[in-house]
């Protein structure tokens, strides 16, 4: 068998002799690269589905789990929350802005695939360091695709994550959540269920971009990627996705729709073929039906396109009609371009003539790879650092581009579109509302570095990360959903680091019963032997009554601050090492998700008993510890606070920059008022939970004491370190 020009495989030799015993014969080139792009890691999950059954997918609110477009929980008694997660990491790197504004597309149309009007975007990035000239080209164009996109077809950018790490230099990540709000009543799903429906392709033609997108994405990147992929990077067409979301809404109102799916990565081929699988159905489709963009284009590039704005519906045959007056109305191409059969059969032709004949089972469900994991061996070398005046380090660290202001980023956000946005970008979580008494909140997090040094702490951290901040706002944790980014699966090391991950996440997600509804993995980001640091993100949807909304910046002279949780001497890993001492070593810090949980819940019990607004503030400890954490809260209250380090609760003896800048788990800042204080820490001594008073709100500087020193800064002097780091590079 020949392969035409441009019909690069990636299907492994036992793979293909596996297709041919399967079959009984030998696959035809079209066949071929149909199951090609079904057996890549993209389309088919076939390293990490064994691992990703770890998680829990179960619980009281979930309408539905992972296994669709998206996940659907419970928000009122009428209205459910859809959300999803998708990376596209590697069109990102080849052509930034195009790929990052697809990656939004194409999770936007997962979220309006399960019937549901998109109300939120989320991004979770990661760049090379801005000091290189590339990695800032690939951050500016990626933040412009991110928000042109959003910004047109009228979904507000609501929140979001930076990280810039030297291993991302060549790859970097372009994360995005969305989520919608549906009635229950109007959710559809990805299916085929009955034979003789049709399948009615609407939306964008399809055209010769996105072609070998997944296969493309499930393979290393090397230096000639830029030139050789660039064709496999779909092109966005935001005004038409407005038409599609529109045209789409309408239709699921006023016609019987029986399964509705985008054409994301794998095109045609995924999209039928998954429909139809799910249902123990058969596909058959024409070729000659499907509307082209592009003259001369063969059933190989139409199947494999990954053309973007795209949606099959699957009707009646009685209620096309209906349908198509829809789609007249908004201008739209669509086409009848097959139907649903019971053979179990994903049949092509072309003007009749069979052109290929494939299981949908085989092309849906492909066999699992079962990888072999290996511990990395790790640097024993350990480098003792020197700690200079904590004063000069907090500035430093406020001045750092991961922990700078990122305001840059998401003023280019239309983040207020659609109105639902109570609480704005730069806070823990945003906080959107569902009616005149609900709202959910919505947050991703991941630190990777955390995952580099322990793969298993690590992963569990970015779940904690993620809870600690939902419930800082006030809300309660509901489902979370991630994207899984790792290097080439095929490397022991790097399969070794996906399983921890994974295990951590799963530990600490059952302990707080918090479903994981839908997910993405991304392997192969790596180039040339530079492997990304592991990154599961990690994005957490919380519910809650608006009267319980908290904010993290400082309101009112003589609030008491108070410490939950605590301090441990764990620095390796932390932004302090990185930022102060180019350090990246040891282990980093533990997760104990006992305490995590007893943190959260207390956190959660004292809000909601609040009802004279006694605590005023809350803000979750992350990167930087406690230091950047006090400063956050004086930059974004314009307000200064006294502290003792002397009273931060701890598990042993600390030094100033051990207590500051340590990045221990499970710990929380508040304000209360002043009579309050007494009885809010007397309730967390009953929950058994450690807390103390360690300071007190006011004035225009921080004032923090230690054992060694004291020092001073004024709330101005912080403000300038933390604002206009990233503008700078980005003159």
């Amino acid at each position: 068998m020949k392969q035409k020009k441009g019909e690069k495989m990636t299907l492994t030799d036992t793979e293909m002799e596996f297709v041919k015993e399967e079959l009984g014969r030998e696959p035809n080139p079209l066949e071929y690269g149909m199951l090609d792009i079904m057996f890549s890691e993209h389309c088919s999950y076939k390293s990490s589905r064994p691992l990703l059954k770890l998680f829990p997918t179960e619980g009281e609110k979930v309408i539905m789990g992972p296994g669709d477009d998206a996940g659907i929980v419970d928000l009122t008694d009428d209205l459910a929350l859809v959300m999803g997660m998708e990376s596209h990491n590697h069109p990102s790197a080849v052509e930034p802005y195009g790929g990052a504004g697809t990656g939004i597309g194409g999770i936007i149309r997962d979220i309006i695939s399960m019937g549901a009007m998109p109300v939120a975007l989320l991004d979770s990035l990661r760049f090379g360091p801005m000091e290189d000239q590339r990695s800032r080209y690939i951050f500016e164009y990626v933040v412009k695709g991110i928000s042109d996109y959003g910004n047109r077809v009228g979904i507000p950018t609501v929140g979001g994550e930076v990280e810039f790490e030297d291993n991302f230099k060549f790859n970097p990540l372009v994360n995005v959540v969305c989520a919608g709000i549906v009635r229950k009543d109007d959710i559809v799903r990805g299916i085929a269920p009955n034979v003789g429906d049709v399948f009615v392709l609407m939306g964008g033609r399809t055209g010769r971009d996105g072609i070998h997108g997944v296969t493309f994405a499930s393979e290393e990147l090397t230096s000639e990627s830029e030139l050789e992929s660039r064709p496999a990077v779909q092109v966005a067409d935001p005004f038409t996705k407005k038409q599609v979301m529109e045209a789409t809404l309408e239709a699921l109102e006023k016609v019987n729709i029986q399964g509705l799916k985008d054409l994301g990565g794998g095109g045609l081929t995924c999209c039928l073929s998954e429909m139809a699988g799910k249902c123990g159905n058969g596909a058959l489709m024409e070729l000659a039906k499907v509307p082209l963009r592009e003259g001369g284009m063969t059933p190989y590039e139409i199947m494999l396109s990954e053309s973007q704005e795209r949606m099959v519906f699957v009707v009646h045959r009685q209620d096309v009609e209906g349908l198509v007056q829809i789609f007249d109305k908004h201008e739209l191409t669509y086409s009848v371009i097959g139907q649903v059969t019971s053979n179990g059969r994903m049949v092509v032709t072309q003007e009749g003539e069979v052109l290929a004949d494939l299981p949908t089972e085989l092309l849906a469900d492909p066999p699992l790879v079962e990888r072999k994991a290996k511990k990395p061996v790790k640097d024993d070398e350990y480098v003792e650092v020197e700690n200079g005046p904590v004063d000069e380090a907090l500035l430093e660290l406020l001045s750092s581009a991961n922990l700078a202001s990122k305001r840059w980023v998401y003023r280019q956000y239309d983040h207020e579109v659609q109105i639902r946005t109570v609480v704005k970008p730069g806070d823990d979580a945003a906080v959107l509302r569902v009616d005149d008494e609900k709202a959910f909140t919505l947050t991703s997090d991941c630190n990777s570095i955390h995952c580099y040094l322990d793969p298993y702490h690590g992963g569990a951290g970015a779940v904690a990360e993620s809870i600690r901040n939902v419930v800082s706002m006030g809300s309660e944790p509901l489902c979370m959903v991630d994207c899984l980014n790792f290097g080439n699966p095929e490397k022991p090391e790097v399969f070794w680091q996906f399983s921890e991950c994974v295990k951590g996440m799963a530990d600490i997600a059952k302990k707080f019963q918090l479903p994981v509804t839908s997910g993405n993995v991304s392997f192969y980001n790596e180039t040339e032997g530079v492997t990304v640091n592991p990154s599961p993100v990690v994005s957490v949807a919380g519910i809650m009554d608006l009267k319980n909304i908290r904010t993290m910046e400082f309101k009112k002279d003589n609030d008491k601050i108070i410490l939950i949780g605590v301090t441990r001497p764990e620095m390796d890993g932390s932004e302090y090492h990185k930022t102060i001492h180019g350090l990246v070593q040891g282990n980093a810090p533990r997760v104990n998700i006992e305490e995590e949980y007893d943190s959260a819940r207390a956190v959660l019990d004292i809000i909601r008993a609040d009802e004279n607004e006694s605590i005023t503030a809350v803000h979750d400890l992350s990167a930087g510890g406690l230091g950047v954490a006090l400063a956050e809260m004086a930059i974004k209250g314009d307000t200064g606070a006294s502290v003792d380090l002397l009273s931060v609760p701890r598990g042993e003896s600390l030094s100033a920059s051990e207590t500051l800048f340590s990045e221990s788990h499970a710990r929380y800042l508040i304000t209360v008022t002043e009579e309050a204080s007494a009885d809010i820490l007397s309730t967390l001594e009953e929950k058994n939970v450690p807390a103390a008073v360690i300071g007190t709100v006011g004035g225009d500087s921080l004032n923090i004491s230690s054992a060694e020193n004291q020092f001073e800064i004024s709330v101005s002097e912080l403000n300038n370190a933390y604002h206009g780091v990233i503008e700078k590079f980005m003159a």
